[in-house]
């Protein structure tokens, strides 16, 4: 392939992902960002921003982005260290886990490209 057909390709992934996200987002009411934090935590109960950046992939400045949006539609919640009172832990509320059981993973449509990638 040469590098003007590798750069079409990677112009192709970047239009699916935001058609993907924007789709997601739709459905969903949740940018993918705020779907992975969701899923993040219903991995591991609780989790500092920190681990949460970890796993996202984000920035600190980002993450606390993410965390604040999710906030506000009262799908997580914050808590005190118990250990160590200067740490917040995140943990789904109860709308949360209801929205987080919505998205059925295993019936989410990619387009095609993506689904070729992720097989």
């Amino acid at each position: 392939m040469s590098k003007v057909e590798n750069l079409c390709r990677v112009r192709d992934l970047y239009r699916a992902i935001a058609e993907f996200e924007s789709s997601f987002e739709k459905q969903y009411g949740l940018c993918l960002n705020e779907g992975m934090l969701l899923c993040s935590l219903s991995k591991t109960k609780k989790l500092t921003s920190g681990e949460l950046a970890d796993l996202l992939g984000l920035t600190a400045s980002n993450t606390s982005k993410v965390i604040k949006s999710v906030e506000e539609k009262s799908l997580i919640e914050r808590n005190l260290g118990v250990e160590d009172k200067r740490k917040m832990h995140f943990s789904l509320t109860s709308k949360g886990e209801k929205c987080l059981s919505q998205i059925k993973c295993g019936e989410i449509e990619f387009p095609p490209i993506l689904e070729s990638m992720l097989s």
